[in-house]
């Protein structure tokens, strides 16, 4: 009889993609995904280490599986993820409960690990590294499901100050582009109608390895049958060069939305954070950006407080917000991680003072969403249609090519993977409408 998973995944894209190979791959070891954490057999933390909030979650939830795991003999903890890969073994000095730990290149070797730690009873771990064969593994993917993440490279040659991503995933590795385009053609066939490119830096995909350019990877995409969007995350602003740009307007099915990180607005801090561009460089390629493509959306990354950071340099930010007036952000308070440079820079900004810029920013945002979501009512858009409301059973709920979320009352009963419909008003996070007609 099989047993069953649960996956709990913290932070990125990656860390999800990651899961949905894992779950793939504990199916040969005669694993099921668990509905609930009540049902499951082996419960598995997907990590992140990116913050020191993500460290107190994680650490709060293998509190809890403690208890969790008394309840029945023979249950197992496993953690995986950026965490495991930086803390290895030590995790176990702060929850000795935990069986398996494996780090962001030891995926593929999971199933082994879980049959080792169900043979023999005691924890076992790995810290491989440089291994990506967990890439040949089509990821999880749901009954129905229209839209999947698909990854293309991983790790990072960047030195940003404040990152951990290239100690917890290693330098920059471009997967084949045969296999991205094999895996998309798969999922096409399954039903996906939209793809997700993933990477901590597309642009810079297969220039180490020689492999074809990002721009010519996204032409060749767009050219498989049934893939009506795509998008990716993350760019850097330094590396988004003229060509990708040129694309939006070639490119039909690349989706008018752009997570442009720019992580803070001053110059001085910008030097400081090591990200290799200016403001007006960065305000140079969103303007580039919505020529090529007329009501391209925006979103971005910030981070407040970073060391040396004043109040002129905070207002810098805000400057840019209020230019670029994007539709989305992620915003956090600097968290210094051990290993980067900024955990070495004297920190010069209260935790206090750094919330209260982080209330600021997060405030002028909320009038922006706002704003943008404001400015659909009325409008006809093309949503993709990934399933029911989660309020009203009777609606469906999708996205639009700008990746807004919009719920509305179908007309037709079909299985149209796209659907026209009426904005008719907008919250603080979705819109409302009324299908139009159907569209794909």
């Amino acid at each position: 009889m099989a047993r069953r998973v649960y996956i709990e995944t913290f932070g990125c894209q990656m860390n999800a993609v990651d899961s949905a190979r894992m779950l793939t791959l504990l199916g040969t070891a005669d694993y099921r995904p668990a509905e609930s954490l009540s049902d499951a057999d082996l419960v598995l933390l997907n990590t992140c280490s990116i913050r020191e909030k993500a460290d107190q979650k994680i650490y709060s939830a293998l509190g809890r599986l403690r208890r969790w795991k008394r309840e029945r003999e023979g249950r197992l903890v496993a953690v995986g993820g950026c965490l495991a890969q930086q803390e290895g073994t030590a995790l176990r000095k702060r929850a000795s409960h935990i069986d398996i730990v494996f780090g962001t290149h030891s995926i593929a070797f999971l199933p082994d690990l879980v049959r080792l730690a169900e043979g023999q009873g005691a924890p076992v771990s790995t810290d491989l590294t440089g291994d990506t064969s967990h890439w040949d593994v089509l990821p999880y993917l749901a009954d129905g499901a229209v839209s999947a993440m698909v990854t293309i490279m991983q790790g990072c040659d960047n030195d940003c100050a404040y990152c951990i991503v290239p100690h917890v995933r290693g330098p920059e590795i471009s997967r084949p582009s045969r296999e991205i385009l094999n895996e998309i053609r798969e999922l096409a066939e399954r039903g996906v109608r939209e793809v997700v490119l993933l990477g901590q830096n597309v642009n810079s995909y297969g220039k180490k390895e020689g492999e074809i350019p990002f721009p010519e990877l996204l032409r060749r995409i767009s050219r498989i049958r049934n893939i009506l969007r795509i998008r990716f995350i993350t760019s850097n602003p330094r590396d988004l060069d003229r060509e990708t740009i040129r694309l939006f307007s070639e490119i039909e099915s690349l989706c008018p939305h752009v997570h442009l990180p720019i992580q803070a607005g001053s110059e001085r801090v910008l030097s400081s954070m090591g990200r290799g561009y200016t403001r007006e460089e960065y305000f140079g390629k969103v303007e580039d950006l919505r020529k090529a493509r007329p009501g391209i959306a925006f979103s971005s990354d910030f981070i407040v407080g970073f060391p040396g950071e004043t109040e002129a340099d905070f207002q810098d930010t805000l400057s840019v917000m209020e230019e670029v007036r994007f539709d989305s952000s992620f915003s956090f308070r600097f968290s210094p991680r051990a290993g980067t440079r900024g955990a070495a820079m004297a920190e010069t900004v209260s935790k206090e003072e750094a919330s209260d810029r982080l209330t600021r920013l997060q405030t002028l945002q909320a009038r922006h969403s706002r704003d943008r979501f404001a400015a659909c009512v009325g409008k006809e858009v093309e949503v993709l249609v990934e399933g029911k409301s989660a309020k009203d059973p009777d609606r469906l709920c999708g996205r639009t090519p700008c990746y807004k979320t919009v719920n509305f009352s179908p007309v037709t009963e079909g299985q149209e993977a796209v659907r026209r419909v009426r904005i008719r008003s907008a919250g603080h996070h979705s819109l409302s409408g009324e299908e139009g007609g159907p569209r794909g």
